[in-house]
């Protein structure tokens, strides 16, 4: 990998920029910003094509609902028995169990649960966690398509500038449609990476994120790191804190 970082363009790369990406919602900065570092790839040699991602809109549902009923399942262990915190002064196996688990989780982790319990439930799993594997599918084989005319995917990393520390703490849903740009490449299973590309006005950062083929994290690090060799955004902090 570090010797596939020599090569600082990117010739005859073929940089594929999704539409669904680029719809309402986004924050004009950071729409410029990473418009300005697409053009900065082109500049690198790399060859820009508009492509098209049409099951973006449903990533966000379909990875709540798995990664929820995944962290249900996969956190069960820690019941004060086999893994983790024990909870003390219990007068039995269901108190362990149930203070062990209040203690030990916070109130994201406990949300996490909750939903992935429920939709892993009798009457639930085939409505919901069967269709989300299903959806899930179905966005791999867009990027499959996709990857067929490109080599390399550019987004940018979240809607909005980067906000606050705690800022949207008391909006979980807002947090998570933090995650929309970001998400689609976990569950198509495609490599993946995040490099500075801006700052909006009130000096917040702003990101531009790179998706690659499966098993082709060569290019994806070389296409980054070409990039970051470029443009000066790596050196920069944020103005606030």
């Amino acid at each position: 990998y570090t010797k596939a970082l020599k090569k600082k363009d990117l010739k005859k790369l073929k940089v594929g920029v999704p539409v669904e990406f680029f719809a309402e919602g986004l924050d004009p900065e950071v729409e410029q910003a990473v418009r300005a570092a697409i053009q900065e790839l082109k500049a690198l040699g790399g060859e820009i094509k508009e492509i098209q991602l049409p099951r973006t809109d449903a990533a966000v549902a379909v990875y709540y609902v798995i990664a929820t009923a995944e962290a249900s399942s996969n956190l069960a262990r820690y019941d004060g028995v086999k893994f983790g915190l024990r909870a003390k002064e219990t007068k039995d196996l269901l108190e362990l169990y149930m203070k062990t688990r209040q203690e030990g989780f916070g109130p994201e982790v406990k949300r996490r649960i909750m939903l992935g319990t429920y939709v892993l439930s009798a009457g639930y799993y085939d409505a919901y966690y069967g269709k989300a594997q299903a959806v899930r599918t179905l966005i791999r084989q867009d990027f499959e398509s996709a990857f067929q005319d490109v080599d390399l995917i550019v987004t940018p990393v979240t809607p909005t500038p980067a906000f606050k520390f705690g800022a949207k703490s008391d909006d979980p849903l807002q947090m998570y449609l933090s995650d929309i740009f970001t998400i689609s490449a976990n569950l198509a299973g495609v490599p993946a990476i995040s490099v500075p590309c801006g700052f909006s006005q009130a000096g917040l950062p702003i990101g531009l994120q790179l998706i690659g083929r499966p098993f082709e994290e060569e290019t994806l690090l070389r296409s980054a790191y070409a990039y970051e060799q470029s443009t000066q955004w790596r050196t920069k902090k944020p103005a606030v804190r």
